[in-house]
This record gives C-alpha cells, sequence and structure tokens, in this order.
C-alpha cells in the first residue's frame, strides 16, 4: 500500500469508530448545522462530533497544526473529504470563520493574531460575521464610508453595514473601514472586534421566505484596538479581495449541495423528485420530461463538480486563475437555484405549502425562495461575469 492508500484506510477506520450515527443522517434545518460560538447550543452528539473532529485539527484539515489544523496535505485533505462523504458524515463545523477569514489571516496576519484567532476558529469556539456591504456600497464595494478614527492606540469605528450574515448571532466581525478619504481602495483598512463591544447593534432584516439570516448592524462610536488591523492601514483592500475570491469559492458550493436535500449527492434530486411525483412500475419518475430535466441537471452538476475539484486542487498549488472563484461562483449559484426549481416542479401546487407540520412548515418553498439571493450575495452574477470577461476571455470593456 502507498503512503496515501494508508491513511485512506486510517482515516475511514477512525470516522467509522468516531462519527456518531446521528451525524450521519441528512440536514434537516437550520438547527441542524453547527456554526460554533459564544451562543451556540449544540445536541451531544454535535458537541461529540465538533469536539472529536477538532482535536484532530479536521475541522480545518489543511491548515497548519500550529493554529488548530490538522496540517494534512492537499491530496490527504480530499481524501478526508471523500471518505466523509462515502459515510455521510457531516460537516462538524460551518464557519465564516473557517471558509473566509482563516485564509485572509493565513496570508495576511500577523503571528499574534493567527495564534489568538485562529485556533478558536478551529474549535468553533468563534463566531465570525461578515461587514463588507453597505446601504451605499453593494457591488461597488470600495464606496463604503463607515468610518473608522484613529486615536493614537485605537480606532473609533461609526457607521452602517447591511445584508450582515447571522449577525444577531455572531461573537466577531471582519469589517471593512474608511480610515482616508483621499482614495477609493486605497483608504480602506480591514479590523475585527467583538459584536458586545459597547456601540454595536444589529436589527434583522425580513425575506421574502419568511426566514432571514441577514441583519442591518450599526456602529456607534466603537473602539477597536490597534491589534485588532490586519495587514496595514490603508492596505484593508488587498484582504478584502483575497477573502472575496474564498467567500465566492464557498458560495459555489451551493452548486454541490443543496441545503435541504439531505446529502445533496448526484443522486439526492431525483429521489427528492420520486418522493413528488411518484414513479412507475419499473421504479422511473413518472413525469418523463422532469426525468429528461433532471438527468440534464445531473450531467450539469457533475461535471461542475469536476471543475470545483480542478480549482481546489489548483488553488492549493498556487496555479489557480484569479477569476476561477467568480466562475465557480456564478455557475454554482445558477445550478442551486435550478435544483430548486426542479423540486418545485416535482411537487407541483403541492410544494407551495408554506405551514404544515408534513412540509416542515414549507422547507421546499422557503428554500427555493432563498436560492433567489444566491445570484446577488458575494457579489452578483452580473459583476462575476464581467470579471470572467475581462480576465479570462480578455473581451474589451464597455
Amino acid at each position: 500500500m502507498t503512503d496515501l492508500d494508508t491513511f485512506r484506510a486510517e482515516t475511514r477506520a477512525w470516522l467509522e469508530e468516531n462519527c456518531p450515527p446521528a451525524m450521519r443522517q441528512p440536514i434537516a434545518s437550520e438547527d441542524d448545522v453547527v456554526w460554533g460560538g459564544r451562543k451556540a447550543k449544540l445536541t451531544p452528539d454535535q458537541r461529540l462530533w465538533l469536539d472529536r473532529m477538532a482535536a484532530r485539527g479536521w475541522t480545518v484539515p489543511d491548515w497548519p497544526v500550529a493554529y488548530g489544523g490538522g496540517g494534512l496535505s492537499p491530496e490527504q485533505t480530499k481524501i478526508l473529504r471523500e471518505e466523509m462523504a462515502r459515510l455521510k458524515c457531516r460537516s462538524p463545523l460551518q464557519s465564516f470563520g473557517i471558509s473566509m477569514l482563516g485564509p485572509a489571516l493565513l496570508k495576511y496576519g500577523n503571528e499574534a493574531q493567527k495564534l489568538r484567532f485562529l485556533p478558536e476558529i478551529a474549535r468553533g469556539e468563534i463566531r465570525w460575521c461578515q461587514g463588507y456591504s453597505e446601504p451605499n456600497a453593494g457591488s461597488d464595494l470600495a464606496g463604503l464610508q463607515t468610518w473608522a478614527e484613529d486615536r493614537g492606540d485605537h480606532f473609533v469605528v461609526s457607521g452602517q453595514k447591511v445584508w450582515t450574515s447571522y449577525a444577531d448571532k455572531a461573537d466577531w466581525i471582519f469589517c471593512l473601514v474608511r480610515t482616508s478619504r483621499e482614495a477609493k481602495q486605497g483608504g480602506i483598512s480591514f479590523l475585527l472586534f467583538d459584536m458586545d463591544s459597547p456601540g454595536v447593534s444589529t436589527k434583522p432584516i425580513l425575506l421574502i421566505s419568511g426566514y432571514s439570516p441577514f441583519c442591518e448592524t450599526f456602529f456607534d462610536n466603537v473602539k477597536v484596538p490597534k491589534d485588532q488591523l490586519v495587514h496595514q492601514v490603508n492596505k484593508g483592500w488587498d484582504v478584502a479581495k483575497y477573502l472575496l475570491g474564498h467567500e465566492r469559492e464557498m458560495i459555489s458550493g451551493m452548486g454541490l449541495g443543496g441545503g435541504g436535500l439531505g446529502s445533496g449527492g448526484p443522486a439526492a434530486l431525483a429521489e427528492e423528485a420520486k418522493r413528488a411525483a411518484g414513479v412507475e412500475a419499473d421504479g422511473r419518475l413518472a413525469d418523463p420530461l422532469l426525468r429528461a430535466q433532471i438527468a440534464l441537471f445531473e450531467v450539469r452538476e457533475r461535471a461542475f463538480r469536476a471543475m470545483s475539484e480542478r480549482f481546489i486542487d489548483e488553488l492549493k498549488h498556487g496555479r489557480a486563475h484569479p477569476a476561477q472563484p467568480s466562475m465557480m461562483k456564478y455557475y454554482g449559484t445558477e445550478l442551486n437555484k435550478a435544483r430548486y426549481e426542479l423540486v418545485m416542479a416535482a411537487g407541483g401546487a403541492d410544494a407551495l405549502e408554506w405551514e404544515s407540520e408534513a412540509s416542515h412548515g414549507g422547507a421546499k418553498a422557503r428554500a427555493w425562495l432563498r436560492t433567489k439571493a444566491n445570484s446577488i450575495e458575494g457579489g452578483t452574477s452580473e459583476i462575476q461575469l464581467n470579471i470572467v470577461a475581462k480576465h479570462i476571455l480578455n473581451l474589451p470593456g464597455a
């Protein structure tokens, strides 16, 4: 056996022994997702699975051991993901700290910041939210106006953010602020601070789905120590762009997941449609047109999965094109929207039911409505297509 074969066998055995049966069941609702943080209320099985994985560094398997990671190679990390998928093991921890802030700190943070924040993120002890968009700075993110006044050993932050996902549940925020008005991108800094700091307040934003992870976030003379500045004053745009690439990669994963459709694997949509629309005597989906549409979707999903694996490998080896996250984000979100259009088509009028216990409170309909935001959050589809056109296709601007 090769070293990787040995690693796969040992990983499979460890997962089989240590992943609780309840953590191999499909995620049924938002309450089933483990985000961690000071306010988290975990079931015993969720806590056990998180603690066991964190102890091995496998919540962030490719991070350095010194920062709470597993120190695995890209090849070992891929094997771990494959074996978790084979056993239907849930991710032990979802975290903006893992998917967005962590990579930015690994690249731009100083050693004290890495040692302070990364192990807490890896153990699920701190939950982060993202302070980027503002009422007048959405797609034009660099137009943000939240102001951070330099007071010597600290900044005083005043302003407002909007569409701040889970701000009301987060412990800390990574936040873009303006520290100079002399340049647009060149006057932005990247700060970290506690959401319990005096002067921070949040207000939920109601969505059409009836469920809202989004908030307005307000800063009224919030004191932030200087040692919580990442990178350099007025150099936060460098951090912001790097982080956005990882955010778009994270959002693109919706194309492979489909929260609410169990494991989200290639067969998940077909099984969902069979339950909703019925089957023929030979076990095939009863509606031939829907059957053809789902087959085409699954081809596209498999192609996207292969492309995603290639892009991730290129990223790990430093060969990724800077515009690749925009390609992945665009196509992944389009796939997720198409997935739920098919779910609704399979269910017919019954799929629109909104409140009964049988529909789990209209879970599918609410998820379908929620997918409409996929092509807006993390940079609109139009922005992503412009990036692809300019930086990959080398098309001229308008």
